[in-house]
């Protein structure tokens, strides 16, 4: 029988303090059969804060392209340049030559015998007309003065789109002989709107005439031929604009 603390009673399953307890600094390797301490795993790394750009600015609106106008098909831009000049010129030259001669028949020929010209066939002589043309209408002086004015209004409204010069010369030529009589009709005797014209081209059987009835007559005489031949202020032709008018309705 043993007693406690001999060695022969000493029971080595029984862990001692000194077992217990290591000395201070004493730290097990891995060879020494202690477990190893599992290590406290590393805090991990917070994301980087991503960087705040500031938006986009929006795109700018775009604009549909504004569809250009579509000439209708067959239609003609009227060629060259306009003929306003042309008409002007022909007008003022029509004008001043018959203002010119009136003047010089009146101061040379009025109150005295008619000078032949073509034997008896043509001669010159001054007669007062209070009518239209080659002595027509007599009595209708303010009437003939108004139609004259109009005609000018309207010559001058074809001219702002005349592009033809055959038909410049004619609207010149009617442009020319009516402002020749109507000076006649505002500033001659006896009255404003009821002057006589001054006619002094005598053809026997036929009439009495001055420069400016001449001139309206040549001036409508080819306004007509032009007509006939389809020709338009414009420069077009009725057969061009037929067509364009035509493809318009899709015939």
């Amino acid at each position: 029988m043993s007693t406690q603390g001999s060695p022969q009673t000493r029971d080595d399953s029984v862990p001692t303090p000194a077992d217990v307890v290591a000395p201070a600094g004493d730290v097990a390797g891995p060879g020494d059969g202690a477990p190893a301490r599992p290590e406290a795993p590393e805090a991990a790394a917070a994301p980087a804060p991503s960087p705040v750009s500031s938006p986009a600015p929006a795109p700018a609106p775009v604009s549909a392209p504004t569809p250009l106008p579509v000439e209708p098909a067959g239609a003609e831009e009227p060629k060259g340049r306009r003929r306003i000049g042309v008409l002007l010129v022909v007008a003022l030259l029509a004008f001043l030559i018959d203002f010119g001669s009136k003047l010089l028949v009146v101061a040379r020929l009025e109150n005295h015998s008619a000078i032949k010209v073509i034997g008896d066939v043509v001669t010159f002589q001054v007669i007062r007309n209070s009518g239209a043309a080659f002595g027509m209408g007599q009595a209708l002086t303010v009437v003939f003065t108004m139609i004259a004015s109009a005609v000018i209004v309207v010559i001058w409204r074809i001219a702002r789109r005349l592009y033809s010069l055959p038909w410049a010369i004619a609207l010149g030529l009617l442009l020319g002989g009516a402002l020749g009589n109507l000076t006649d009709r505002l500033f001659r005797s006896p009255g404003v709107f009821r002057g006589h014209v001054v006619d002094f081209i005598s053809v026997q059987h036929f009439a009495v005439f001055n420069l400016a009835d001449s001139a309206i007559v040549c001036g409508g005489i080819l306004v007509v031929l032009l007509s006939f031949r389809g020709s338009n202020p414009d420069g077009t032709v009725h057969q061009q604009a037929d067509k364009g008018e035509r493809a318009d309705k899709g015939e």
